[in-house]
């Protein structure tokens, strides 16, 4: 599989060829959720992109070790400096405490996560298991001279970070105070930004840590390095996240770590794009907001999202429809009824060097042109009958994980009594039974082909 992968970098906005430093540990961090509330299908999109990303690595026989972090503290409702922490919020909205929403949600969350046949990171850290691993970090930044104390926290000044801007292409001179970062009278500059925050006389905050003989608890963008540092080590290979985060929070990242540790972050930065319901943003305030649950509710699978997501590239805008998913659902159920046919077939070889057959060579190919998994899924939908085999179809699901060889969706009990009472009616030419019979059968999920080799059932949802 003499292939370079190729993924467009936003460190340097080009399209280069990944070469990890380490063959045997490619280091990958990916931006893992706020826990404040029931995941919905924009949050998972991401993911089942960075999906495709660890499944390809893992093709071309690299090793890989990634880390997820979940945000159970510090993430302000302004995604910056200003506002509630999201956990207090989901807290007193459900009437509960804030580390059993956490718990809640980030059970939810994981529980998706399997449900979408994700493969699981090899390190998933929680924000707050690393609070004095955080405080250490802060103390280094004080240090070194790149902060600023205020009566809400300990800020990082970035006059002190001559490459601030570069990361995102700011034009920092054209930032009006408050269009970027929360505005506040006593920050130096209008990026600043909070590395720990204090909490204020009154201020209802129940996670709290004392810090130079204060409560208060860290910032958002700080949990990401400290992660990073602990974990995996400067330099990373890999740092994921959408684009979103690109002007702020990855910015800040970029400067609080090469300050503090002297190192680039990380060697590659690759961002999905966002996803939209029907041209709108996704928010609770618009009603757009659907859950893996819903979907299971109007009849489909996580698995069936799944495909619809990497029916789009990660850097193009996704827009959900239902009328879309419902084509989504087809081209899934087509793919597995090819599979659960070729298992049938008693002829079909199960021994070809699939590495040399055209058809997965343009697979291949696609995927490590930026991991374009909708070039790649058109090459399968053409697919000729002489083309395929299970060993094509193996590659096929090692690839994309999209449940085609599920042996628990197979024919149970019922369905193989039918499938047999059928071939015995066929046999007998008892033809009104064996169409009955098909009717039964259909009812219960399954269609059935009469072929030269005799019945071959088929999936009907």
């Amino acid at each position: 599989m003499n292939e370079d992968l190729k993924l467009y970098n936003n460190l340097s906005r080009e399209v280069e060829v990944f070469q990890p430093q380490n063959p045997n540990q490619v280091k990958i961090y990916t931006c893992g959720p706020t826990v404040y509330s029931t995941p919905h299908i924009g949050n998972y999109a991401a993911y089942i992109y960075w999906d495709l990303l660890v499944r390809v690595l893992k093709q071309h026989e690299w090793k890989v070790r990634r880390v997820l972090n979940i945000t159970d503290v510090g993430h302000l409702t302004s995604d910056e400096d200003e506002g509630e922490d999201k956990l207090e919020k989901g807290a007193r909205q459900s009437g509960s405490d804030v580390w059993s929403v956490a718990e809640r949600h980030m059970t939810e969350f994981l529980a998706g996560f399997r449900d979408l046949e994700l493969v699981e990171p090899e390190v998933i850290a929680r924000a707050t298991d690393y609070i004095t691993e955080d405080q250490a970090l802060v103390r280094e930044l004080m240090v070194k001279g790149y902060t600023y104390e205020t009566r809400d926290g300990i800020y990082f000044d970035t006059a002190k970070f001559p490459r601030y801007a570069d990361f995102a292409r700011l034009k920092l001179e054209q930032l009006k105070p408050g269009a970027r970062v929360a505005v506040s009278v006593e920050k130096r500059n209008p990026t600043d930004f909070a590395v720990w925050k204090f909490i204020q006389p009154g201020e209802k905050h129940t996670m709290r840590w004392n810090f130079l003989g204060r409560p208060g608890y860290p910032g958002w963008h700080l949990e990401c390095s400290t992660i990073i540092h602990g974990e995996l080590g400067e330099p990373i290979d890999i740092h994921t996240g959408g684009i979103d985060h690109i002007p702020v929070h990855h910015t800040n990242e970029v400067a609080q770590s090469e300050a503090a540790f002297e190192r680039q972050l990380s060697r590659f930065w690759i961002h999905c794009n966002f996803l939209t319901v029907e041209g709108e943003k996704i928010s609770k305030s618009l009603g757009n907001v659907i859950t893996l649950a819903m979907l299971g509710e109007h009849g489909f699978l996580p698995l069936d999202f799944k495909i619809w997501v990497l029916q789009g590239h990660y850097r193009s805008l996704r827009d959900f429809s239902w009328t879309s998913l419902e084509a989504a659902q087809k081209r899934r159920l087509k793919w597995r009824n090819r599979v659960a046919y070729l298992q049938q077939m008693t002829d079909n070889k199960t021994e070809e060097n699939v590495d040399a057959m055209t058809p997965w060579s343009s697979i291949w190919h696609e995927l490590n042109e930026d991991l374009n998994s909708p070039a790649a899924f058109a090459t399968i939908d053409q697919l000729a009958p002489e083309q395929e085999s299970l060993v094509l179809w193996q590659r096929i699901e090692q690839l994309f994980g999209l449940g085609l060889f599920d042996s628990s969706a197979k024919p149970g009990k019922e369905a193989r009594r039918i499938l047999s009472r059928r071939a015995a009616a066929r046999e007998e030419r008892r033809f009104d039974q064996s169409d009955q019979l098909r009717d039964e059968l259909s009812e219960i999920g399954f269609d059935v082909l009469d072929t030269p080799q005799g019945q071959i059932w088929q999936y009907n949802k």
